[in-house]
């Protein structure tokens, strides 16, 4: 059952763009009824496409915003429509991680600081799936809601200027995948071999919000092999579920 979280506002963010907000902290039935809400506000004629964030749906429109209110009133009616939506299972995707130190540059220093050894870093990391909320901050970058608190540390007060495409990252409460090399301030603590995101494919990211990711550590020698597989577009990410 879809539990319905009516206690929103709506902005216009663009002349073409509707920004719907919710003050509530992120959950797991937060999420549940985000997922529904977007799926019948995309079916709507006027509407283009909408796009997921914690607390917050983005609606592109067909046309200008000319009534605000209407699409107030509009939206409050859609509710309705949610509440017979099925919940969105989602799929669940194993990433292969090498967590070797040539792959994790801030791994020693990061179980050093929060007491536990390398070994207990990975396994605590690898231990339990991760909940996709949604995708942002770069194309293909999953933000992902379960790290261990254990694990939970504060973002790099001097962030890097590049880096590299795979990197596995800590940063405060959060784990993340670095889907190409762009600047960040994440702790590294592994990488993966796989590319998470082409613009060639559709959808060009093979996950979406709601599903789910495990990391399984590997080898370096593993770690070359699928990096080899992956550049030649030999090498398919399938969910096991």
């Amino acid at each position: 059952m879809i539990t319905i979280h009516s206690n929103f506002r709506v902005i216009a963010l663009l002349p073409k763009v509707l920004l719907l907000e919710w003050e509530e902290q992120p959950s797991e039935k937060l999420l549940e009824f985000l997922l529904s809400y977007k799926a019948v506000i995309e079916k709507q004629i006027k509407v283009t496409r909408c796009v997921m964030g914690y607390q917050s749906l983005m609606v592109h429109l067909l046309e200008d915003i000319e009534k605000l209110d209407w699409w107030k009133q509009h939206l409050n009616k859609l509710l309705i429509k949610t509440k017979k939506q099925k919940q969105r299972k989602g799929k669940h995707w194993n990433i292969p991680v090498c967590y070797d130190l040539d792959h994790a540059p801030d791994l020693a220093t990061l179980a050093n600081a929060v007491q536990k050894s390398v070994e207990e870093v990975i396994a605590l990391h690898t231990q339990k799936p991760y909940r996709i909320y949604f995708l942002g901050f770069l194309p293909g970058f999953l933000y992902l809601c379960g790290l261990d608190k254990q694990l939970h540390f504060p973002r790099k007060e001097k962030p890097l200027l590049e880096v590299p495409k795979g990197s596995i990252g800590i940063g405060g409460m959060q784990t993340g995948i670095y889907p190409n090399s762009s600047p960040g301030g994440w702790h590294l603590i592994g990488r993966t071999p796989l590319s998470l995101f082409d613009a060639k494919l559709q959808p060009p990211c093979f996950a979406a919000p709601g599903d789910w990711i495990s990391f399984k550590s590997i080898d370096s020698k593993t770690f070359e092999i699928i990096d080899k597989q992956s550049n030649q577009g030999t090498y398919q990410i399938k969910p096991y579920d």
